[in-house]
């Protein structure tokens, strides 16, 4: 077998993209990563079509100038607005988060009923109906979209079993329980953080962790590093040094990986370590 010891590069707007990498290290604990939070611009929803591509394509160059072998998005925004244009611009292979979890939620369900939860930008995109549509063959699932906005924060504040987080995901998932989903698909990168909240509230539906179908998805593309009794290494960077940075990726890896390095990535001639 030809091997190949190129890390492999993920990039999000922020934190989110971190429950990525943590299924990519679960699969692949011999490589080697670099993971890119473009926190200084987080969150890229609120932004145009045409800022995501320009960002999403500054997330790219950086982590191509660290010769990385694969390049996942872990941000759902960036894999609906800018997905088509980074492959197009880059000769390595170039993964989302979206048309995984839809070939799986498709591969899920047997009801036909299919739930989608995700933040206003990726719902109203329509991106996931539209990937579950082309990977359906026969009859068409009918796709329950539901927007929860407050998920994110609730997760940023550490707030994953509180009463106040089953209440409000209760009222955002009351009209998928009344649809009998059996499949729902976690279209945020945070939201797999509130699992266990979800699975109480729609206990017969299985959830697709869009993260974990992309790294799937990674592992089928890559020639592995040389084998090795070593764990891979993880060097992170983000735009701007946040002060919750550290203890959220704890939180969302489930180990430490220190404190990330901050860089500047908005110009060719401006990406460069800073202190």
């Amino acid at each position: 077998m030809n091997f190949d010891n190129r890390p492999i590069g993920v990039f999000d707007s922020g934190i989110g993209g971190l429950t990525v990498l943590k299924h990519l290290v679960a699969l692949m604990p011999q490589e080697h990563f670099i993971y890119l939070g473009d926190t200084a611009r987080v969150p890229y929803g609120n932004k145009s079509a045409e800022t995501v591509q320009l960002y999403s394509r500054q997330c790219a160059a950086f982590l191509r100038e660290h010769d990385v072998k694969l390049i996942v998005v872990a941000c759902n925004t960036a894999s609906a607005l800018a997905l088509e244009d980074l492959r197009q611009s880059q000769s390595i292979p170039v993964i989302g988060v979206i048309d995984p979890a839809a070939r799986s939620a498709v591969a899920s369900t047997r009801n036909g009923h299919i739930g989608v939860i995700g933040t206003r930008a990726t719902i109203t995109s329509r991106a996931y109906e539209h990937s579950i549509m082309q990977h359906v063959q026969g009859t068409a699932p009918k796709i329950h979209s539901v927007t929860c906005p407050l998920f994110v924060p609730l997760v940023e504040e550490g707030w994953l079993h509180s009463d106040a987080t089953t209440f409000i995901a209760r009222e955002y998932l009351r009209t998928l329980v009344d649809a009998h989903i059996d499949t729902l698909v976690l279209g945020c990168t945070h939201y797999p953080m509130l699992a266990p909240v979800l699975s109480t509230i729609v206990p017969d539906a299985e959830l697709i962790d869009c993260g974990q179908c992309a790294a799937s998805e990674a592992q089928s593309l890559v020639k592995p590093c040389t084998p090795t009794d070593q764990h891979g290494t993880i060097h992170a960077y983000v735009t701007d040094q946040t002060p919750a940075f550290t203890a959220l990726a704890e939180s969302f890896l489930g180990f430490p990986i220190g404190i990330p390095e901050r860089v500047v990535i908005d110009g060719p001639d401006e990406r460069k370590a800073t202190s």
